[in-house]
């Protein structure tokens, strides 16, 4: 997911990391030199819907204005975790 609005400087990605783990899906996310912030992530269909839902709605201070979802294949259990990346 490449996700663009005000995300950056508003804790976007612990927000992103604390729904992740909850939902149970791993991968990680990180801040993008255009503001911008990507969030790669494995899970089942309904967990990745569950976490681009997460993502739209965000922390208090953000405004989320896009976000662009690519599937792409991923080695089953490539991530033990979900962490920040920076």
């Amino acid at each position: 997911m490449l996700i663009s609005g005000r995300v950056q400087g508003v804790f976007y990605r612990l927000h992103t990391r604390e729904q992740s783990q909850r939902i149970g899906v791993r991968g990680w996310v990180r801040n993008l030199p255009d503001g911008r912030v990507e969030v790669l992530a494995e899970g089942t269909s309904e967990q990745i819907r569950l976490l681009e839902a997460c993502c739209w709605e965000g922390p208090p201070y953000a405004r989320v204005h896009d976000i662009q979802v690519k599937e792409e294949l991923v080695r089953e259990g490539e991530f033990s975790s979900f962490e920040i990346v920076y």
